[in-house]
């Protein structure tokens, strides 16, 4: 009995001296208070563990600095541009925006002022619905490459996929083609150092961003690269929520097939991904991209407006939701949302609500059966709340949705990496575009139709009916969601 007073006594003590001191670093953060609320509670409940649970993945580093976006020379070229554009903005001039751009003013200033996001005109878009289609567009386009060939992933898989696109880089390589590659370093664990070493001695630029290694993994675990970006020749471009894997073509066995969304672009919005790709290949490798072959003038021709928002730990702002939040304030007729993962910051919850509340359609979709378990469950314990507030949702039945985009209105729309949940909108580095043009949003509302069509719509009443043990997991899930 007595060891067990000695150990209890050991513990208190060593629990006193190390979660007070986080407890007060957490709050001392001045983050959300319902964020500041869970990762207490979790040093609470999970004494030790929530205090090493912190450690890894609950630092804030965004007002640290830690990510310094200093010395890339393209950003300077792109932060004067940004402000001549919101002078021309106020002024009405110079701006070339066709008639559906008005009414949007203050979406694309708030991406100049929080993340320098050039609104460009000389655009072409393409919707790529699967994965096949995506990879068919993709292997085109670098099979037709002559200068650079640039892609960032967070996945990048040692599979069928994987060596099919591993295969033409080399070859493209070895035609004097530069080929530059990042991924993810948690992401794309599972890439073994022979399948990198064959990159690299077949002259391919390849490096992980963010390494994990202890002793520095409490440093940056937390924060990784979700971005999915390809660029051919500073003049096409890929976007959106496709990884190389096989499971965006195959699917998953337990899950079915993988509905998922890509972007192609066109035009003078690549020069914008190209600096994304730019900020993040410096921060890897120290080299600085500059010149036309990598940034070629803006054309400043007809085309579809829109911007490339990033955001991340780099970025004072967490720009993407800034913007998702801003139009969905903003709306009047409808919102439209396809998300993987519903795990809603206040204000985005709070905005939702309230647009439902004034008789704006809003409609959220998201997958019944989820590759991870416990944010699926988080999401489902968003939805009663919603449904009351006449927010109308969709469960997608036709196997897994892992799509990430937008509609508001006739005339906006956003596409990429983002999901709605804490992690892409506060944390994660993510890219987006922001596209204003009628036309465009019509082709993405036929998407959105045809996902509806491969979905059920879930009842407030139908959803009371759930087991009480479901709804207690959920609300466990909800309160760890701001964490995960």
């Amino acid at each position: 009995m007595g060891e067990w007073n000695d150990f209890w006594r050991i513990f208190s003590l060593v629990f006193l001296v190390t979660a007070i001191p986080v407890a007060v670093m957490i709050t001392l953060e001045k983050r959300s208070p319902y964020k500041t609320v869970a990762w207490i509670l979790a040093l609470v409940l999970l004494p030790i563990f929530g205090i090493i649970f912190y450690l890894f993945f609950g630092q804030e580093y965004r007002k640290r600095k830690l990510f310094s976006r200093r010395g890339i020379k393209s950003l300077g070229k792109i932060r004067k541009l940004s402000s001549q554009q919101l002078r021309d903005i106020d002024e009405q001039t110079n701006l070339h925006l066709n008639s559906t751009v008005f009414g949007k003013e203050n979406i694309i200033r708030l991406l100049l002022n929080n993340s320098d996001a050039l609104l460009t005109t000389g655009n072409k878009l393409k919707i790529l619905n699967d994965g096949k289609e995506t990879f068919d567009a993709i292997f085109k386009a670098i099979k037709h490459a002559r200068h650079h060939i640039h892609l960032e992933y967070y996945i990048f898989s040692n599979d069928k996929i994987g060596n099919q696109l591993k295969s033409l880089l080399i070859s493209k390589s070895r035609e004097g083609v530069e080929v530059r590659m990042v991924v993810d370093d948690v992401g794309s664990w599972g890439l073994k150092t022979k399948f990198i070493s064959e990159l690299r001695e077949n002259g391919i630029l390849f490096s992980s961003f963010m390494e994990v290694r202890f002793p520095r993994f409490t440093s940056k675990v937390n924060f990784r690269n979700h971005r999915k970006i390809i660029i051919v020749d500073g003049k096409i471009g890929f976007t959106g929520g496709i990884n190389v894997a096989d499971r965006y073509i195959e699917g998953v066995k337990k899950l079915g097939p993988w509905r998922d969304t890509h972007l192609q672009i066109e035009g003078d919005a690549v020069d914008c991904l190209q600096v994304v790709f730019a900020a993040d290949w410096y921060y890897v490798s120290r080299e600085n991209l500059t010149g036309d072959n990598y940034f070629p003038s803006f054309s400043e021709a007809p085309g579809i407006p829109m911007q490339i928002s990033a955001s991340g730990p780099d970025s004072d702002w967490e720009s993407i939701g800034q913007a998702m939040f801003s139009a969905i304030t903003n709306a009047r007729d409808k919102i439209y949302i396809a998300t993987p993962y519903l795990m809603l910051p206040q204000q985005i919850d709070y905005a939702l609500k309230t647009a439902a509340l004034s008789n704006v359609d809003v409609r959220i979709l998201i997958p019944e059966k989820s590759d991870a378990i416990i944010p699926k469950w988080s999401s489902f314990s968003f939805v009663e709340e919603l449904l009351e507030a006449g927010v109308k949702f969709y469960f997608y039945q036709n196997g897994f949705i892992h799509s990430k985009y937008m509609i508001v209105d006739n005339a906006f729309s956003t596409v990429g990496t983002t999901n709605l949940d804490f992690r892409s909108l506060e944390t994660n580095f993510e890219v987006n575009a922001f596209i204003y043009d009628e036309k465009f949003t019509h082709e993405l509302m036929k998407t959105f139709t045809k996902d509806l069509s491969n979905s059920k719509e879930i009842k407030l009443r139908e959803w009371r009916r759930r087991p009480w043990h479901y709804k207690f997991r959920e609300s466990l899930a909800h309160i760890a969601s701001p964490m995960l």
